[in-house]
């Protein structure tokens, strides 16, 4: 069994029922992608995202988001030190390789657009200097759809389209819900250290992804979509050119945790959903008789596909 292979089997172990979070939540860190997970309260997605922070065995760092939060406690801030007398860089916790942002949408929007440059260019300016992140930078933030109206800040599209997938984290099934009953108390979320994937690692897997190969026909086939969507009558704001790459490089990764070294139609397919709908909008008379998640099926459905022996 490939280490990748064993590093979802723990995690999936950790986390009962996740397993297709966890496999989205993989490929978004080794495209350096960030993931936002909605779900109601006590779904799990905080455990979730520290067992996975604690399986990579990276700087883990967590933010609770609430209206009163600055920008300068996300990015940090430069301060007069009366000891040293002189003022001195403090960086906030986006110097990580992942920060949990939890209900992120409590936050103003003033704090959420402090995210923006560290999400787009893994780096953060404090007071005119520029500050490099750790490699890799993930942000894996959270949201409780349930509480829309209740002090809450709906995300921009602008910051929206900063984020690889968003993952709509349904309730449990029965068995599985069983299953986290029998595992209380007995430290559930915890990864075990000895199968730890190092730092190095996920480098070595980052590099990897980039050299999947992809055909001419598929990216033509992405292309065909994404045009499809600007120009569909139903549809308000269509994919952008970042969505494309986006649904590039997922499918580059979901090819690679398959092991398979070329990208196919269906990887193309299983990734469409989280990484397009959270960048999509429907016109106003769209919203009266469709829904967004219908319509881009459709859409896929009607795009002829690359035939698969054509594209190895």
């Amino acid at each position: 069994m490939s280490s990748i292979s064993l590093l979802q089997q723990e995690l999936n172990e950790a986390i009962v029922g996740r397993e297709n979070e966890i496999n989205f939540m993989l490929m978004g860190l080794l495209v350096q992608g960030h993931v936002l997970l909605e779900s109601v309260p006590g779904s799990g997605k905080t455990m979730m995202a520290k067992a996975f922070a604690e399986a990579i065995h990276g700087e883990f760092k967590r933010l609770q988001f609430t209206p009163d939060v600055l920008p300068s406690d996300v990015t940090g801030i430069s301060y007069f030190h009366p000891q040293k007398q002189e003022f001195v860089l403090r960086v906030g916790p986006v110097m990580s390789n992942i920060l949990l942002a939890d209900e992120i949408n409590r936050a103003t929007p003033r704090t959420q657009s402090s995210l923006l440059e560290a999400m787009e260019e893994k780096q953060v300016s404090i007071d005119g200097e520029t500050i490099p992140l750790l490699k890799p930078f993930m942000v894996i933030a959270t949201q409780n759809p349930v509480e829309s109206q209740q002090g809450t800040f709906p995300l921009p599209a602008a910051q929206l389209d900063r984020f690889l997938f968003k993952l709509t984290i349904d309730y449990p099934s029965q068995i599985e819900e069983k299953s986290i009953l029998q595992q209380f108390g007995r430290t559930p979320g915890k990864v075990n250290i000895d199968k730890i994937v190092s730092l190095e690692q996920i480098g070595k897997w980052t590099e990897q992804v980039k050299e999947v190969t992809v055909h001419e026909d598929i990216m033509t086939y992405i292309v065909q979509i994404v045009h499809y969507t600007r120009n569909h009558p139903y549809i308000e704001l269509g994919l952008s050119s970042r969505a494309s790459l986006a649904i590039l490089q997922a499918a580059k990764a979901h090819a690679f945790v398959n092991n398979r070294t070329f990208v196919t139609p269906d990887d193309v397919k299983k990734v469409i959903e989280p990484v397009c709908l959270h960048r999509m909008k429907l016109s106003s008379q769209g919203m009266l008789i469709h829904n967004l998640a219908e319509i881009l099926k459709t859409i896929v459905e009607e795009v002829e596909a690359p035939v698969e022996a054509n594209v190895r």
